[in-house]
């Protein structure tokens, strides 16, 4: 039997049906045991999808390629919101190696260490190295870069970057590209491009068809979500001028330590949990900064996003995994998960 809570999606749903916004932007939004949100999008008709059908025994069957997003590890924090942020990496790097199907890379969307120390850069990568996907891609968080302007990071992660480490790279027909938006970033202020970088981003793209999909990724959201907080960039509207004319857009950013989603037109929009603590929503709190939760409650809150790409489905899945989901990989329990369809072309 249908319930109030279904009735009042699906008038949300036709509400979209009366605002001009083409079929391709439709989105449904469910709760999923009561923790998360799937949001499912499918050739332009919106419909829900148990994550056991995403992440169960047969998930990357069929699909041309996966990754993993993993994000704010802050390699160094030691305070009460979590005393060792390297056991909680260690945790995520083994939920990606329990995965029923290999990841072809791992991107980190950035705050790899807390104060951009070399000795937590160095714990980091002994971490890393135990991920089954050995390709890794990274872009700074502002963290990486507070004690030399991001010097060590560039060192270690920036070999073939432009400018402050922004690049892109094209993987099985997706074009990626890393930007970076916490270079000269001011305390609590939004994150910022520049000029340099966004005349980089128009030309990388310029010549690419439109039916190329794109995958944009830097550590501030590209979206604003709060700025009294800073989580936002200020000339996001501008690059995001330049992804207008292709047919499927994903941008993956990190920062906040928390997931919200949202679609406009063809760009989906992602933040990612970290793998360190957790964040208050916005507004909730007098500012942002490490949450403290009940030890039992931590690794709910933190967790790894995996992206999986079907070019036979012309779709993009994302799904959020919560570190300390109870079933395995294969179980495919839905709590604290968020899934994201897109329309590929």
């Amino acid at each position: 039997m249908r319930d109030k809570k279904h009735d009042l999606i699906d008038q949300k749903l036709q509400d979209l049906n009366n605002d001009g916004v083409d079929r391709r932007g439709f989105l449904k939004c469910m709760a999923w045991a009561g923790t998360g949100l799937v949001w499912t999008m499918s050739g332009g008709i919106p419909a829900s999808r148990a994550f056991a059908k995403v992440y169960g025994k047969d998930a990357g069957k069929g699909g041309d390629f996966s990754f993993v997003q993993i994000s704010d590890s802050h390699i160094g924090f030691n305070k009460l919101a979590n005393p060792d942020v390297t056991a909680t990496l260690q945790t995520a790097i083994t939920k990606i190696n329990a995965m029923p199907h290999k990841p072809d890379f791992i991107i980190h969307t950035g705050d790899l260490s807390q104060l951009s120390k070399p000795s937590e850069f160095d714990t980091l990568d002994q971490a890393l190295k135990g991920a089954a996907a050995k390709q890794i891609y990274f872009v700074p968080g502002e963290h990486d870069m507070l004690s030399d302007n991001g010097e060590e990071y560039l060192q270690r992660y920036g070999k073939g970057t432009i400018g402050s480490g922004w690049y892109s790279f094209d993987h099985k027909g997706v074009h990626f590209v890393g930007l970076v938006n916490v270079a000269n970033l001011k305390a609590g202020g939004m994150g910022s491009l520049g000029h340099e970088q966004l005349e980089w981003l128009e030309t990388d793209l310029k010549g690419r068809s439109a039916s190329t999909p794109i995958v944009l990724f830097a550590h501030i959201p590209l979206w604003t979500i709060y700025p009294d907080w800073g989580w936002g960039t200020d000339d996001s509207e501008q690059a995001l001028s330049y992804v207008k004319r292709f047919g499927s857009v994903t941008v993956l950013n990190g920062h906040i330590h928390q997931i919200m989603q949202k679609i406009e037109g063809k760009v989906s929009f992602h933040t990612a949990m970290s793998t360190a603590f957790p964040q208050p929503a916005p507004g909730t709190a007098p500012s942002a900064g490490p949450m403290k939760v009940p030890a039992d409650q931590l690794q709910r809150v933190l967790g790894i996003t995996d992206v999986n790409y079907l070019v036979s489905g012309r779709s993009l899945a994302i799904v959020d995994s919560p570190l300390g989901d109870q079933g395995s990989s294969a179980s495919g329990s839905g709590r604290g998960l968020a899934v994201v369809d897109s329309v590929i072309g």
